[in-house]
């Protein structure tokens, strides 16, 4: 059996969020998502969705088969219980597979390190929740 991990933020789910997953399942039989503890988010601006709020919503998806919140203190803490074969990045998240790849091998994790594709944006469609806050804001404030 082929474990998949994937992590993220996931704050205000959307539909570039579900393709990062799905993709990331479809590599593997079983797929672990780390949702982001809040205070562990320093490379962007906080979350808006409190962290168990976020962690129910990732795991309500069909594609994710358990959804846990990260480690306060080290993003590769939760891995020694999960032991994932696979390890994925979506298309914008600021790691480098190099290097990730390298720092897992260091921690003595034997898993590869795969970056899924990014999903194309429709002319309707928003993919980044940042956006979908500014435009919500941008709506709110007529």
């Amino acid at each position: 059996m082929t474990k998949v991990l994937a992590t993220g933020t996931f704050d205000i789910l959307h539909p570039g969020h579900v393709h990062y997953l799905a993709e990331s399942a479809a590599l593997g039989d079983q797929l672990v998502v780390i949702v982001a503890r809040e205070s562990m988010v320093d490379h962007k601006n906080p979350p808006v969705v409190p962290e168990e709020q976020r962690r129910e919503m990732v795991e309500a998806l069909e594609v994710v088969d358990s959804a846990v919140l990260g480690s306060e203190s080290s993003i590769f803490e939760p891995l020694r219980e999960i032991r994932p074969d696979v390890v994925t990045l979506g298309h914008d998240q600021h790691y480098d597979e190099d290097e990730l790849h390298d720092e897992l091998r260091e921690r003595g994790f034997e898993a590869d390190v795969v970056r899924v594709s990014g999903r194309d944006e429709g002319d309707e469609e928003i993919l980044s929740t940042s956006r979908i806050i500014e435009r919500i804001l941008e709506e709110r404030q007529r």
